[in-house]
């Protein structure tokens, strides 16, 4: 299980580099666009994410002293942020051009989940 876990990790690490790869892709334009990747990577970034707290779950359940329980509240933080960036994505997605603004919040949101994943 063990396995899966990391396999699992590997999966939510990349897309959500992914998406922050595809979002700085769009730094040197003068007109900002949301690339369709974006959308897919976050949404693999969710999934494998949900995966992610499942595993964890069952893992501390079959042996606590070897696994840690998962923080719900980081969870549920890093949750809502993904949903935001969701939202923003799909509700922008289909323009040609969104303000540097909506760009630089994905930008800020993802970076955002990244600080809150790797230092709470």
């Amino acid at each position: 299980m063990s396995t899966i876990k990391s396999i699992f990790l590997v999966i939510h690490i990349l897309s959500v580099l992914g998406g922050l790869v595809l979002l700085l892709m769009q730094l040197p334009k003068p007109k900002k666009s949301i690339h369709v990747g974006f959308l897919h990577s976050m949404l693999t970034a969710l999934v494998a994410g949900i995966a992610l707290v499942g595993i964890n779950t069952s893992l501390h359940a079959t042996d606590p002293s070897k696994y840690d329980a998962p923080d719900h509240g980081k969870v549920g933080i890093k949750f809502l942020v993904l949903i935001v960036i969701l939202v923003l994505t799909i509700k922008n997605k289909k323009k040609s051009e969104v303000s540097t603004g909506i760009w630089a919040g994905l930008i800020a949101l993802t970076l955002a989940n990244v600080f809150i994943a790797t230092s709470l």
